[in-house]
């Protein structure tokens, strides 16, 4: 925690990761309910659908390229009015893809959202690390990544009723509606955090981002964050195609999977989170992630099951999937320098986007389709998975985490 940041007292640290949480709410969403709108897009605006992809992917790519060109700035202003100002333009971006008339119009408008949708993972991130105390930041990365269980549970399905009943813009007018809510709660509820601004005040644009690399801890946890990424992206984005060609999953039952998904990680992740403090974030992260293997070859092998199988198997492979990442950005965020975390958080942000790039295109190649158009080889890209998450335990252990005991690590 930040020296000059004060201690908050438990209500008002609890306001502010429900707050945080939101944020990430709305921006994990505002990525998540482009996928299912595809057919009405792609109708409305007789496109391809590689051309809807790329609609998709352009907010992944952004958000890579932003995280590049924050971390040149990042530290050189307090948490709160950055994360203010970026929360604000998100917002307006987000405005105006409910607004875009073209194709064009509405791949510039994800574009931007992804520019400044990007930094705010990393930046909600950071503020954990600077505010919550090391021995109570596992239940607080828990509390705050309940975002991405409820944006799978309630948002996603409730953005398409209001894409069904008032258009696909709907969706994202909503979104946008909901920033300006939490813009003005994240102003009463953030402390003004600033002390990381002079010690960043004496290095040059480039230097800060030099001293972040200089230091071999942080490029073991760059190592470290990107096996974490690539460990599930090998496998997840084809879970759908595999699930309807291969496991005979109706496309009406495919939404099942991921209900069933969220609504179990809504309540694991604060067990999860709460295992991390008490038990230790490096062991834990161990323990979630030697039990997501067998989930993780076991998604690729459902063909045969009938659909409470498929989603026994799949919603054990969210859970594990998914709760190993609590311990595991604990452990990222305490590998920083509190002097350097922003610019640390962003440069992060970004190699995580660049593995979960690389894993897709990876498993792109190593599946296949035969004849009749069934997956072919889907577990193999599992097996490159699971080879990555061994490796991520082994990594973890190379880590120095900063505020740590040798028990609570």
């Amino acid at each position: 925690m930040s020296s000059s940041t004060p201690e908050l007292s438990p209500r008002r640290e609890l306001w502010l990761l429900l707050t945080l949480a939101g944020i990430q709410f709305t921006h994990i969403l505002d990525f998540m309910i482009m996928m299912p709108l595809g057919p009405q897009l792609t109708q409305l605006f007789a496109i391809t659908d590689a051309q809807f992809g790329l609609l998709v992917s352009a907010y992944t790519l952004s958000a890579g390229a932003s995280g590049l060109l924050a971390s040149t700035y990042i530290d050189r202003f307090g948490r709160k009015r950055l994360l203010l100002v970026l929360y604000g333009l998100f917002g307006l971006a987000t405005l105006a893809c409910g607004l875009a008339p073209t194709y064009g119009t509405l791949m510039v408008a994800r574009i931007l959202a992804g520019t400044f949708g990007g930094v705010l993972s990393a930046l909600s991130q950071t503020i954990v690390a600077d505010v919550v105390p090391f021995e109570r930041r596992g239940r607080a990365m828990g509390i705050v990544m309940t975002s991405f269980s409820v944006s799978t549970v309630a948002g996603v399905p409730l953005g398409l009723i209001l894409a069904q009943y008032g258009g696909w813009h709907l969706p994202f007018i909503g979104i946008a509606a909901m920033v300006g809510v939490l813009a003005v709660q994240a102003a009463r509820t953030l402390p003004t955090m600033t002390g990381h601004v002079q010690a960043a005040s004496g290095r040059s644009v480039l230097g800060g981002i030099r001293q972040v690399l200089a230091d071999g801890n942080h490029r073991w946890a760059f190592l470290f964050s990107a096996l974490l990424m690539f460990t599930g992206f090998t496998v997840i984005p084809y879970i759908t195609i595999y699930m309807q060609t291969n496991a005979g999953v109706r496309a009406d039952q495919v939404p099942l999977v991921y209900l069933c998904g969220g609504v179990v990680t809504l309540f694991t992740a604060r067990l999860f989170g709460r295992m991390t403090d008490r038990h230790g974030k490096v062991p834990t992260f161990r323990w979630l992630a030697l039990a997501g293997l067998p989930c993780i070859l076991g998604i690729t092998l459902v063909q045969g099951l009938p659909l409470w199988g498929v989603l026994v198997v799949s919603t054990l492979m969210f859970t594990f999937v998914s709760g190993r990442m609590i311990p595991g950005m604990a452990i990222i965020a305490s590998a920083a320098h509190a002097p350097l975390r922003g610019t640390f958080m962003t440069l992060n942000a970004s190699v995580q986007s660049a593995a979960m790039g690389v894993a897709s295109f990876v498993g792109g190649v190593l599946i296949s389709r035969d004849a009749q158009g069934l997956v072919q080889n889907y577990w193999v890209a599992a097996l490159v998975g699971i080879s990555a998450s061994l490796l991520s335990m082994l990594v973890v252990g190379r880590l120095t985490l900063h505020g740590a005991t040798p028990s609570a690590r």
